[in-house]
């Protein structure tokens, strides 16, 4: 451990490193949702490309982000950081020159492997370079600054679609990439876990990546009906399985299934994969529901989705605070029961829809639960194993719900029926987008039943969550190092 003081020269250039890593990888898991209509009106992208330009970068990153911290761990942190944002930054500027869907979402997959080199080294660094006196504040800075930026993401990215283009969206990231590589270079110290020996867990990675991704192939392609798409589908099992076979055998696994002994444990994950797989269909068709039915332009758009952040990163660590106090099952359930009431509000945004009167109370609604959920749902997680494996819970939980977004947004509107083309049909797509938001209540509702009759009280001497601002729609946040420190 460093001792490095917060209040000094360097300490101000890790916080500086590590916010900017964290806000790239962030922000794109984010702000192309509102590029979309745009992207597939200039690359002449049907649905199933627009699925796949915002799956191929969830698909690699939930899938590596477990083998991205034991990278850094093995290797050194700041040495994969630095890895991750360079490729990162490369992947960024193939994606904003890519002539073509194909390119553009190869170079999706490609930021993918980049975040999740980064994305769990940047809270890391913080924990392994400060005095421990400083790293509660520094670690509450961290999760602070990436919560605004969190929220300035879908308004910077509706103004680049709506200005210069979409594909500044991408770009923009080389520049700061340029800023933030050299700055962790020569300021952050190296740190790693000298207690790390044992193999990478490659075979349980790659198993993982290809269930994931073969399953994502089959209900995105599932319309035409293929050889193809039976095929990918019963590879996506076959991987399934393997991955459990392998991870149940080999020695160091990189998930442990042994973690799900914990009948706590396994009940906030289901809880984990309720919610979020409605999170992630829903921020997938909000944004073209408002520009392609609402009229908005991507500026407009982004803007309109700014309360649900927002929210989240002023009230987060009051909900913590609260669910510390009477526990997490009344939070889960009521902040995934509001959700659920948000999305159903979401019926009322049609063709010509008032911001005020629709858009808003929906948005309100839908922050309001979801301030409900995010703090108790991390604090759930990390109780419920041993103070050591406290890292290793919130990257399965972390990976769980990304894994849950992926899949909704690609099996969501071939469930309620959107054709290829419906986002270029209003009528069409704001039909489509009725029957989505309907399902995606009815998960919230699963969500708030298992929760309900699973969640019991946090016992008082477990691991307390770090992070407690949060500004991230698409995942709860990574905790690193375990900290017996209470919400507050």
């Amino acid at each position: 451990m460093s001792d490095v003081r917060l209040s000094s020269p360097q300490g101000k250039w890790i916080l500086l490193t590590t916010v900017l890593g964290s806000s790239m990888a962030l922000l794109d898991s984010t702000v192309v949702n509102v590029a979309l209509p745009r992207i597939g009106e200039d690359l002449d992208a049907d649905l199933a490309a627009l699925q796949w330009t915002v799956n191929a970068y969830m698909l690699t990153l939930a899938g590596l982000i477990l083998l991205g911290g034991s990278l850094g761990d093995r290797y050194g942190r700041r040495k994969i950081f630095v890895v991750g944002v360079i490729w990162f930054a490369a992947a960024s500027l193939l994606c904003g020159l890519a002539p073509n869907a194909g390119v553009l979402i190869a170079a999706r997959a490609l930021q993918g492997v980049g975040g999740a080199l980064l994305t769990p080294g940047s809270l890391a660094l913080i924990q392994a370079s400060f005095h421990p006196d400083d790293r509660g504040r520094a670690v509450g800075l961290w999760s602070g600054f990436g919560g605004i930026g969190a929220a300035v993401g879908p308004f910077l990215g509706g103004w680049l679609v709506d200005g210069p283009g979409w594909r500044w969206v991408f770009l923009l990231n080389v520049p700061v990439a340029l800023l933030c590589a050299p700055i962790a270079v020569r300021h952050v110290p190296e740190s790693g876990d000298g207690r790390v020996h044992s193999r990478f867990d490659v075979l349980g990675a790659v198993l993982g990546a290809l269930a994931l991704a073969f399953v994502t192939y089959a209900l995105i392609e599932a319309r035409s009906g293929s050889v193809a798409v039976v095929v990918a589908a019963v590879a996506g099992v076959a991987a399934g399985v393997a991955f459990v076979v392998v991870e149940k055998r080999r020695p160091d696994p990189m998930m442990p299934l042994d973690i799900f002994a914990s009948k706590q444990f396994t009940a906030v994950n289901l809880v984990t994969l309720c919610v979020y797989a409605a999170f992630g269909g829903f921020f997938f068709l909000a944004a073209l529901q408002l520009q392609v039915v609402s009229g908005y332009t991507a500026l407009g758009a982004g803007t309109a989705l700014l309360p649900t952040t927002v929210l989240m990163l002023l009230f987060s660590a009051r909900s913590g605070a609260l669910a510390d106090r009477i526990g997490p099952r009344i939070p889960l359930t009521v902040g995934s029961l509001l959700c659920a009431a948000g999305m159903l509000l979401m019926l009322r945004v049609g063709e010509d829809a008032s911001y005020v009167a629709d858009v808003l109370p929906a948005l309100l609604v839908l922050g309001l639960g979801m301030v409900g959920l995010v703090a108790p749902l991390t604090a759930t997680v990390l109780a419920s194993v041993d103070v050591g494996r406290a890292g290793l819970a919130s990257g399965v939980n972390n990976a769980a719900a990304r894994a849950a977004g992926l899949i909704a947004v690609a099996a969501l509107p071939l469930i309620v029926g959107m054709g290829e083309e419906a986002y270029r049909s209003p009528a069409a797509f704001d039909e489509a987008f009725g029957r989505a938001m309907t399902v995606c209540a009815g998960l919230l509702v699963l969500g708030a039943g298992v929760a309900f009759a699973t969640v019991r009280t946090l016992p008082p001497d477990c691991v307390r969550p770090e992070c407690l601002h949060h500004g991230s729609v698409m995942a709860p946040p990574l905790e690193g190092q375990p900290a017996r420190k209470r919400l507050a």
